[in-house]
């Protein structure tokens, strides 16, 4: 696929930077236009070639793009996680906008929340667990890969029982119909997208040329970010203008008696975590711990966005009512 562009001069900013598993210096993105309507155009065929156009929604204006999902993706999930935090999958609409001409910044802006959508409509988080991401250090308690903490799709449900991802959507991967080196897996929410491990064309990225935030220059957009195999796996930070006010959040679940109690990894791990999803709506997650079974479950409630759960967790104790989005 071709698309109509507007190439500006290339800009030779480059800041020093000294981060372990990145590139040496951080590289402004080249300034590249491409008209309004073309931009939008192929923000949508990244949906709906990766075949997500029935569960993701994507609307244009003049100047942003805002794509609109439920959060819960088909593949599955929870199954291979240790380190839970006592948190289940709830879909919960989210509907981000970038701005449709992104524009390339020396600035460098992380978010603890999500920096990027990937294309089936799943919040893409950097690597790291929640508090603020410092880019010029790596420290693995804080990295969610090495400390167990996401499934077999490099995802989990964080504090507000929303499912986002931390590293290479690889489950959804598995189920585009595009899947290739040149398939754009999701979108940074400063407007440029994000590939695999590859180059679009195939080649292998070199080592040292993705930035800090993990991304390198591009002839197309201006900029792309990569998922990588090593930390930071996926997008670090953002580099093209942002308002992180501007960024949302999935609202969190909440009752009667306030917001539902949000759970803390037990000590040690849990053991034969599953998750399952039944054809009446229930999703239930049961785990072992020390010797002793326990479950978090949930179906809908008559009224829409509501769910009724009945849990017994390790940090929580035994919850049941009924929360909302």
């Amino acid at each position: 696929m071709s698309f109509p562009m507007y190439l500006h001069p290339t800009l030779l900013f480059l800041l020093t930077c000294a981060v372990p598993f990145a590139g040496c210096s951080v590289r402004e993105p080249i300034t590249v236009e491409v008209a309004p309507v073309d931009r939008c155009a192929v923000v949508q065929a990244s949906v709906a070639e990766a075949g997500f156009a029935s569960r993701v929604t994507v609307t244009c204006t003049e100047d942003e793009v805002t794509l609109s999902s439920d959060t819960y993706p088909d593949h599955a999930l929870m199954t291979g996680i240790r380190a839970t935090n006592e948190q289940i999958p709830v879909p919960g609409i989210w509907s981000p906008s970038f701005p449709l001409q992104p524009r390339g910044t020396s600035g460098r802006s992380t978010n603890d929340a999500a920096v990027g959508i990937a294309v089936n409509g799943v919040p893409i988080y950097d690597y790291t667990k929640q508090g603020d991401l410092d880019v010029g250090s790596y420290n693995p308690a804080d990295d969610t890969v090495v400390q167990g903490e996401l499934d077999v799709c490099n995802g989990h449900a964080g504090r507000g029982d929303d499912y986002h991802y931390h590293a290479s959507p690889d489950c959804m991967v598995a189920v585009m119909p595009n899947a290739g080196d040149d398939a754009i897996l999701g979108w940074g929410l400063d407007g440029y997208p994000l590939y695999g491990h590859n180059n679009p064309d195939g080649t292998p990225v070199s080592e040292g040329t993705l930035d800090v935030c993990n991304g390198k220059p591009d002839d197309t957009f201006g900029y792309r970010y990569h998922t990588s195999t090593g930390p930071p796996y996926i997008i670090q930070c953002l580099v093209g203008e942002v308002d992180l006010g501007d960024i949302p959040r999935v609202p969190p679940l909440s009752g009667d008696s306030g917001s539902k109690p949000s759970g803390t990894p037990p000590a040690g791990g849990v053991q034969n975590l599953t998750h399952t999803h039944d054809a009446d709506g229930r999703r239930t997650m049961l785990y072992e711990y020390q010797g002793r079974d326990y479950r978090m479950s949930y179906i809908p409630a008559a009224t829409p966005g509501c769910y009724v759960f009945d849990m017994d967790t390790v940090s929580m104790g035994v919850v049941t009512g009924e929360y909302c989005r």
